[in-house]
């Protein structure tokens, strides 16, 4: 398996080699923030061209085919068409709240996708509390849709942004005691340290059923985290309009657009990454040939056909479940799934001090 961080020590080398250390390491914080930037732009373009397609494969269509080959221009042109729309400022809005809510939203989505471990040796933000900052990271979206609803001067969007806060800030409980079932069995909060400890196994698979439970929870309330169907009551059309962004247009739209799919691939990069062994090939204990066939696969190419395969359970869930009643999605999570979520805590604490686990 390829570390990255040779690459990376040596451009660090380089680069103090001519450069005082101070100005060598702001010149690296650019490069990888524009890295990290091109890179949220292409995985946004490719999560909406696959949503697309998921959504026509479902419902029996063809999806976009005019422009470009199979339709993979029409991305392109709609991203152009948001930017060139007019951005719109309502007359009684508060102007100041109401432009900076998609930018926090943004921020939010972009600390979270930082803390992703692509491959080895390609973690930006990889601390001993990695866990813990990526959550709270990507708590500061909630702000924003507050914001962006209280700030529109409308009844609808302020109803679809306290549906929305409601909605994510309880899934969120249930999100975090799915990773702490993880965290418990590893005894690590680092993304990095989490990987390594799948080298003779994913946790999907020598976790025991505490794992497995972890993992379903995780991907429901992941699904109500990033208001998606059928959890997607912020956004009901039928009753709300467009929800919390119905006052928006342009690039300001297009922003929220934007982080919500790449949050759904935060939140399967995430799942791929605690439960599915990340950018960790997989390797079967006893089977030497096929873990060093395993291991010529590069590490970037398991995490996102991982991330994905994930992604493409939550398109299908958005896609086969009718949408929910506010009431419904909240009883769901306070009175099921936070229950079975401690119970659960508490069953991987006894695997772990009994030493039950492979």
């Amino acid at each position: 398996m390829f570390d990255f961080s040779i690459i990376t020590n040596w451009i660090h080398g380089l680069l103090t080699s001519f450069l005082p250390l101070g100005l060598a390491t702001f010149v690296e914080c650019v490069v990888i923030g524009g890295c990290l930037l091109l890179l949220y732009t292409i995985i946004a373009i490719v999560m909406i061209f696959m949503e697309r397609k998921v959504c026509a494969a479902f419902q029996c269509r063809l999806g976009p085919v005019r422009v470009g080959p199979w339709g993979t221009l029409q991305v392109f042109g709609d991203v152009f068409k948001m930017l060139t729309k007019e951005i719109i400022t309502i007359r009684h809005a508060d102007k100041f709240l109401y432009n900076l809510a998609p930018y926090i939203v943004i921020l939010a989505s972009l600390l979270a996708f930082a803390c992703l471990p692509f491959n080895r040796g390609m973690e930006v933000l990889d601390f001993n509390v990695g866990v813990f900052f990526m959550m709270a990271a990507s708590s500061i979206g909630v702000v924003g849709i507050l914001l962006a609803g209280w700030s529109s001067n409308n009844k609808y969007s302020l109803i679809g942004a306290m549906r929305s806060g409601a909605q994510m800030i309880s899934y969120e409980l249930s999100i975090g005691l799915s990773i702490l079932t993880i965290v418990v069995l590893t005894d690590t909060m680092q993304f990095s340290e989490i990987v390594e400890r799948q080298a003779d196994g994913w946790f999907i698979f020598k976790g025991h059923l505490p794992a497995l439970i972890a993992f379903v929870i995780y991907l429901i309330a992941g699904n109500a985290e990033v208001n998606r169907g059928p959890f997607d009551l912020p956004e009901a059309e039928s009753e709300l309009t467009a929800g919390y962004h119905t006052e928006y247009s342009g690039m300001h739209f297009g922003l929220f657009y934007v982080a919500e799919f790449v949050n759904l691939f935060i939140i399967s990069g995430v799942a791929a990454t605690i439960f599915l062994g990340g950018w960790m090939p997989l390797h079967i204990p006893g089977w030497e040939g096929f873990n060093t066939v395993m291991d010529y696969i590069p590490g970037f190419v398991w995490f996102f056909g991982k991330a994905f395969f994930v992604v493409l359970l939550l398109m299908w869930i958005k896609w086969t479940f009718p949408r929910l009643r506010i009431d419904q999605i909240l009883t769901l999570e306070w009175k099921y799934l936070v229950p079975i979520g401690l119970v659960n805590l508490l069953l991987m604490v006894i695997v772990v001090v009994f030493n039950l686990h492979f």
